[in-house]
């Protein structure tokens, strides 16, 4: 038990390090204080442009009309969903936690990705895996699959972004992160490339490990990436898994590009 002057020790230590090394938001570079739980502060976390509610149950674009009990639209009323239409068939939901791009959420997303802040993927995938599903993917997803970073990227950043979101998620819903798909050739960046580049880039450029298939094969798995842009390279994934015996994937990311419908 610590004495009355150890914990006053204790305290002008702490205050001590604050001083000389303070701790600073991997968002918007603001001091964090003694609330501020990770490496984002509380203003941030705040400020995200979350996706507004009511979503399509499906895909989890927002969405107008009626909803039902988790806020998801009961009905698209006849229109094409936009967030529905960059998903294969086989696809049965998607869900993502943000706009991007965006002031806070791509500031977040550059401090993982580019800035050598990974450990902010803990509290990006805990604020992901609170987000509400169709009853059906809560009962059945059985794993958790990162898409694969090309093995250049991987090596120049020390570690896989998806990986890192991919994990945080699953010790939260307890279930295990796979391996799953692998890439068998590289591919240019997607940041650069048109809808249509996109899809060239990435097509046959994923296969399914085989190592992994006994668990999947039949199976409900949810792939997790950093933003869903045009759906390419989840796309890409998904079918590589579809095609080697994967009954059901489902899609999660941290941000969300915004469609030509969106305001």
């Amino acid at each position: 038990m610590a004495t009355p002057w150890g914990a006053r020790w204790q305290r002008a230590w702490a205050m001590a390090d604050q001083l000389l090394f303070p701790r600073i938001c991997a968002g918007c570079e603001a001091f964090l204080t003694d609330h501020d739980r990770g490496l984002v502060c509380g203003t941030c976390w705040a400020r995200l442009p979350r996706l507004p509610v009511p979503w399509c149950d499906r895909c989890g674009h927002p969405r107008s009309g009626p909803t039902s009990a988790d806020g998801s639209a009961e009905a698209h009323s006849g229109s094409v969903c936009p967030g529905c239409a960059v998903l294969a068939p086989f696809v049965r939901a998607a869900r993502s936690l943000c706009w991007v791009p965006h002031p806070v959420s791509s500031a977040i997303l550059a401090a993982l990705k580019y800035e050598g802040w990974p450990g902010v993927a803990e509290a990006m995938g805990e604020r992901m895996a609170g987000l509400a599903w169709p009853r059906d993917v809560c009962a059945e997803r059985v794993a958790i699959v990162p898409v694969p970073l090309a093995s250049a990227r991987r090596r120049a950043r020390g570690f896989n972004q998806a990986e890192r979101l991919a994990a945080a998620v699953g010790r939260r819903w307890a279930i295990p992160v796979v391996t799953g798909v692998t890439r068998t050739r590289v591919t240019e960046t997607q940041t650069r490339l048109t809808p249509g580049e996109r899809l060239a880039n990435v097509r046959r450029a994923f296969e399914a490990v085989p190592a992994d298939l006994p668990r999947l094969v039949g199976q409900h798995v949810i792939l997790v990436d950093d933003v869903l842009t045009t759906g390419a390279t989840l796309n890409a994934c998904a079918g590589a898994l579809f095609a080697a015996g994967v009954r059901t994937v489902s899609y999660l990311t941290f941000g969300r590009a915004r469609t030509v419908a969106d305001p």
